[in-house]
Formats: C-alpha cells, structure tokens, sequence
C-alpha cells in the first residue's frame, strides 16, 4: 500500500466527492481529546483532523505514523499555512505494521478512514499493536465506512464501498478488498465502545472507544 501517487490528489478529491462528510465525521468527538496529552495518529493523510486537533489542544503531545512521504509533506505546508506550532509533532515514516512504541505511552488513538486498508489477519495484528501502546484509560477514534443491516441503504453502501476498493486497489495497491469491521478485534484489546454516530444514511460511521480494566467494562454503555 502506497499513497504517494494519491497525495496530491487525495484532498481534492475528498472535496468533490464526498464534500464535508469525512471531515464532519473526524470532528465529530474531538471535543473528547481535551483532557488528552499524548496522542497516536496512524494514517493522517493531508492533516485535515491534526490541525484541529492542534487548535482545540494546547498541552497535546502528537506522534504521527504515515508512510507516504508525500502526505507528510502536505502535512507540514498544511501547519505552516495555518501557522500552527509543529513541535509538538513528531512523525515517524514507517509501515505502521512495523511501527513499535513504549508500553502505556498513548492516552488518545486516532484511526480515521484507515482501519479499512487493511485484511482481517492485518486488523488482527494491527489493533493489539496499537493498543499496546495505550495508557489505561485511553481514548481511541475512529471514523470510518460500513454497510448498513438491510435495504437500499445497504446496496447503496455496497455499491459505493465496492467501487472505492476498485479505485484504491488500482491506485494505492491496496491489499484488502473487501471491508472489514474492527469492533471485534477492538473489543478483544479491552477497548469498549462509548459512542457511534451515523451519517449519508448509515454509510459512515464516528466512533469513540475507551480501554477500561476488566472490572469497569459496563459502566458506561455506548449511544444508540
């Protein structure tokens, strides 16, 4: 998977296509990261979502895994554009598969429209990696696609989602092909999921989770 023959592109196409809705849906729980002070990102792209999470945190502390080049160029002249302090930014340009961290570092994960690039056995190894970086406690966003339960939201969904794979698989030689949803594999790392918010008729879905001890699992239960 490489998005460098993307990046100069990924932006505008994400205005044209899809108008405000990614980036609605990678806001939407921001409010939540106030009290955060280390923060993961894994796959920003261009830096829409870091740089409002820049604004909204003073105190944030933020390390960025992204493998293309590129987009971490477009990240650092998205920052200066907007005049934004970057030391507090560190970037690590790596595969994040063979990206490793110090042990409970993490208070803020941040996954947008990126847990969907990869197969079932990657998630499998990815979302345990990256939860082993988390302090207790934690906060992990997601925002991300999925195909509703039934009717014509659910083809509309599939039809869209199927043609995005098409189109990324082609350009990004992307190795999944087909959606796959990371609620399991996120459970199993002793995340719990606090909220879900759905919206272009359930294609696109915010999430926020939270990693609790065993023993506070169920003390607070996620928005219907």
């Amino acid at each position: 998977m490489n998005f460098d023959r993307l990046a100069p592109w990924y932006h505008g196409m994400e205005c044209l296509l899809a108008g405000g809705l990614m980036q609605q849906s990678r806001t939407l729980f921001l409010p939540n990261t106030k009290n955060c002070r280390n923060a993961l990102l894994v796959g920003e792209g261009t830096g829409r979502f870091l740089v409002e999470l820049l604004r909204s945190n003073s105190h944030l502390k933020i390390t960025c895994v992204e493998k293309s080049e590129i987009m971490i160029r477009q990240i650092r002249q998205r920052l200066a554009r907007e005049r934004l302090d970057s030391s507090r930014l560190e970037f690590k340009q790596m595969d994040v598969l063979d990206w490793t961290s110090t042990t409970g570092k993490f208070d803020l994960v941040v996954t947008h429209f990126f847990l969907d690039c990869f197969r079932a056995g990657q998630l499998e190894r990815l979302v345990p990696l990256l939860a082993g970086s988390t302090a207790p406690e934690a906060i992990w966003l997601l925002a991300d696609f999925q195909v509703p339960g039934h009717g014509l939201r659910r083809i509309r969904a599939q039809m869209i989602i199927a043609a995005l794979y098409l189109f990324f698989r082609f350009s990004t030689s992307l190795s999944a092909n087909q959606l796959t949803p990371p609620d399991n594999f996120l459970r199993a790392a002793g995340f719990t999921l606090l909220g879900r918010r759905l919206k272009s008729l359930g294609l696109v879905h915010s999430d926020i989770w939270q990693k609790y001890r065993p023993e506070q699992i169920g003390f607070r239960q996620p928005e219907k």
